[in-house]
């Protein structure tokens, strides 16, 4: 017993080790990243692509704030991808008005997930520089389409912008969700700084045109309903071709889920892409998440088994500082400062998290829906 405890107590030092590298080495560099303002340019034409099932509501409320984007050069495409609410009549009434918005219908059934939507959607586009949000989103700026664009040029093919989600209430649910992206946030952003990017978000997100014909578009993971943004990303996403966007007039707010059974669909589907990730994205994701499971779960093993009790205890307490300070600069950077009284009970709680989803991981297949 002695010695599997000793065991246990190098793994749990070294998986502590593990998490203060990645947080203070590699995490820090969005702590401490200063958003440079964007370059002056030559304003280029934007296509700004919406995919849209069944979002009458969401159009009416955050369509206007996509059509007021003060930027010269703009064609807003809205794919109004088989529904069967009123969405088609109300782009048609709001088209009237704004001559920049343009519909591309799909009158049949398509597969789970909005590939074919998005598809049609760049095929139709009439610009190189393609711009992504979705029905549910709302840019925080009517700068945002000028500033990612500013950025975009040159060697720069992608532009990762950040996605937040509403703060509805004090809701644990909308704090998690809000946590959620944030942590997310802080890996795919910090690998991109390191030169290791691996993937975007859907709901604000720019590349260009010749870089989906230079995949053959989603062909290599059609199968999946979700990858639209991420596994694209994994595959055409250089050091040299990618910047990173954090400027606020650049955030694209979303409404968050609801129910907690909304949210597990909704991540699962999400996370069902990391295991077609290039290997070193996975590998570097994995040791992030084993040791962030085994900092928590080797410790509380050791201290029920009171092992090296002060060693453990002094560990966790040098870790969730670290941690707390580096979340304390970056929910400053991402605006929302709000959340920094959860960072402990969340960090910990985590390791549920990774409990719940491993089985996507490994395999399990999860169908898209768009409710």
């Amino acid at each position: 017993m002695m010695i599997l405890l000793q065991l246990l107590f190098y793994l749990f030092l070294l998986a502590t080790w593990i998490q203060l590298a990645y947080w203070l080495l590699l995490f820090s560099r969005l702590a401490f990243y200063r958003s440079p303002p964007p370059p002056v340019v030559e304003p280029e034409p934007v296509s700004l692509i919406i995919c849209a099932h069944n979002e009458a509501e969401n159009l009416v409320q955050n369509l206007p704030y996509f059509l007021a984007q003060d930027y010269p050069f703009l064609e807003i495409i809205v794919v109004n991808d088989f529904s069967s609410d009123k969405s088609f009549p109300i782009l048609l009434e709001i088209q009237k008005s704004h001559p920049i918005l343009r519909l591309v219908s799909i009158s049949a059934d398509t597969p789970p997930g909005k590939k074919v939507a998005l598809s049609k959607g760049i095929k139709a586009a009439s610009f190189d520089l393609i711009l992504l949000s979705d029905a549910d989103c709302r840019p925080n700026s009517p700068m945002w389409v000028g500033h990612m664009q500013a950025f975009v040029k040159g060697k720069t093919e992608i532009g990762l912008g950040y996605g937040p989600y509403f703060s509805r209430g004090n809701g644990i649910l909308n704090a998690f969700i809000r946590f959620e992206t944030v942590y997310t946030a802080c890996q795919y952003f910090s690998f991109a700084f390191v030169g290791l990017p691996y993937m975007g978000v859907g709901r604000n997100l720019m590349y260009r045109k010749h870089l989906f014909y230079q995949v053959q578009g989603f062909a290599h993971h059609q199968d999946l309903a979700s990858g639209d943004d991420d596994l694209f990303i994994n595959q055409v996403a250089t050091k040299h071709n990618t910047q990173v966007i954090l400027s606020p007039d650049t955030f694209v707010f979303s409404e968050p889920k609801s129910s907690w059974r909304g949210y597990y669909r909704q991540k699962a589907r999400h996370i069902s892409t990391g295991r077609r990730y290039r290997l070193v994205h996975r590998l570097a994701l994995g040791l992030l998440a084993a040791s962030h499971f085994g900092h928590y779960v080797l410790g509380i093993v050791l201290l029920l088994n009171h092992f090296s009790e002060l060693t453990v205890f002094v560990h966790f307490l040098v870790r969730i500082g670290v941690v707390s300070a580096m979340y304390a600069w970056i929910l400053h950077r991402l605006k929302d400062r709000a959340l920094i009284r959860w960072v402990p009970i969340f960090d910990a709680l985590y390791i549920c998290y990774y409990l719940l989803f491993a089985p996507v991981l490994t395999g399990k297949k999860e169908k898209w829906n768009w409710q």
